[in-house]
């Protein structure tokens, strides 16, 4: 059932908005933002490739054997404020390499940006977050010094805080920065990370929502339940939490009772544990970020023509062709603040796991659930043909 927000009215979709929640989130927590987004993989090599030439990421910073790391290796991509870290075992023991063995490619660390790493620690265990690293300096010899320490989240993803103030190198003590990198491919408009979505097991949904609440003072700020979320097999719910200055948006979902499996049933069968199904990332050029994307060979969710036919009567005018938006497979939402453009890819490895999302903005602080039906219909789709629905 739909859940009452203080403050909160549910929309002509059934969603409840709280539009207070920036002003309801605390402030004993300071972030900044999104330091980086690290995931464990297989090969980071291939990965790093991966992201430069389909996605346009330059590789800025390189860990390894060269630079006296023994048991990984790191590169650090990056394109305009967004910062992916992709990180491999360089021997079969070990966390990392135990941590790809049962996921697969995943995310493992979603870094904050803060003021005061040692502040940040104490002030999420004083309120019961798990330490997964005591505050600590990295010496960074003539580049200065690093400061970060880290929380455990759900699953095995961690939350890092990192402390830039006083450090000026390329990413981190231990790494070193590429003075030639390959040339990473063009024409993407890739700008920052939107929103980070982590998928619980049922039942946790709420545990989640009260741990981000209770340590790191974030607010509630939509509440989408499976009377929004479903389709004729399948339903999820999810609550949408932010922190204070609105810079970071975590959507948590869990799966809901449906005649068959859901996503994220899919996501937690495959992945053998909670974890970060997806991240989003906001573009300004939607219509060229994909077409560029599609031609380097990333693949998409696809709608069918239907979901188009009544487009322009569900959304009006939102600036690109509705043929332009069919060819590309992009969805088009409108809420009471606006509209926005968006567009899932397929799991980007074998295991039917982790994905990106591409959304542009223009004034919607929603999540596109106008389009969620003809969405979860594309990716039941897929699920079929994977035998997982």
């Amino acid at each position: 059932m739909t859940e009452t927000i203080s403050k909160g009215a549910a929309n002509q979709t059934g969603a409840v908005i709280n539009k207070d929640a920036y002003a309801e989130a605390k402030d004993f927590l300071p972030l900044n933002g999104l330091d980086h987004v690290e995931f464990w993989v297989g090969n980071a090599r291939q990965a790093a490739a991966y992201y430069r030439a389909l996605w346009g990421f330059t590789p800025i910073a390189y860990a390894g054997l060269e630079t006296g790391v023994r048991d990984r290796a790191s590169y650090v991509l990056r394109q305009n404020d967004i910062t992916l870290v992709v990180t491999a075992p360089l021997t079969p023991e070990g966390e990392i390499a135990e941590h790809v063995r049962k996921h697969g490619d995943g995310v493992k660390d979603i870094a904050f940006s803060v003021d005061d790493a040692a502040s940040a620690w104490r002030e999420t265990t004083d309120r019961g977050a798990r330490s997964v690293m005591e505050p600590r300096e990295l010496d960074g010899g003539e580049d200065g010094t690093l400061r970060r320490s880290a929380v455990a989240t759900y699953g095995e993803v961690r939350h890092s805080f990192v402390d830039r103030r006083d450090y000026h190198g390329v990413f981190a003590p231990g790494y070193r920065k590429i003075k030639k990198p390959a040339r990473a491919a063009g024409g993407m408009s890739l700008l920052e990370i939107d929103h980070c979505v982590g998928n619980v097991e049922l039942g946790d949904m709420n545990r989640f929502v009260d741990y981000y609440r209770d340590v790191f003072g974030f607010a509630q700020l939509i509440h989408y339940d499976d009377k929004v979320i479903h389709t004729e097999y399948s339903a999820l719910m999810s609550k949408v939490m932010t922190n204070g200055n609105g810079r970071i948006k975590f959507p948590i979902n869990e799966p809901a009772t449906g005649k068959k499996k859901s996503q994220i049933q899919e996501f937690l069968d495959w992945y053998l544990d909670s974890g970060t199904q997806h991240i989003a990332l906001r573009t300004e050029d939607i219509v060229g970020t994909i077409s560029r994307l599609r031609e380097n060979g990333v693949e998409f969710l696809g709608l069918p023509h239907a979901y188009y036919e009544t487009l322009a009567n569900r959304v009006g005018d939102v600036g690109v062709p509705i043929e332009t938006l069919e060819a590309l497979g992009i969805e088009a939402d409108r809420d009471e603040e606006g509209y926005l453009l968006q567009i899932f890819t397929r799991p980007i490895q074998d295991r039917p796991t982790f994905f990106f999302e591409i959304i542009e903005r223009h004034g919607s602080r929603g999540f596109g659930v106008g389009n969620f039906k003809a969405l979860f219909e594309a990716i039941e789709l897929e699920q079929a043909r994977r035998g997982n629905l």
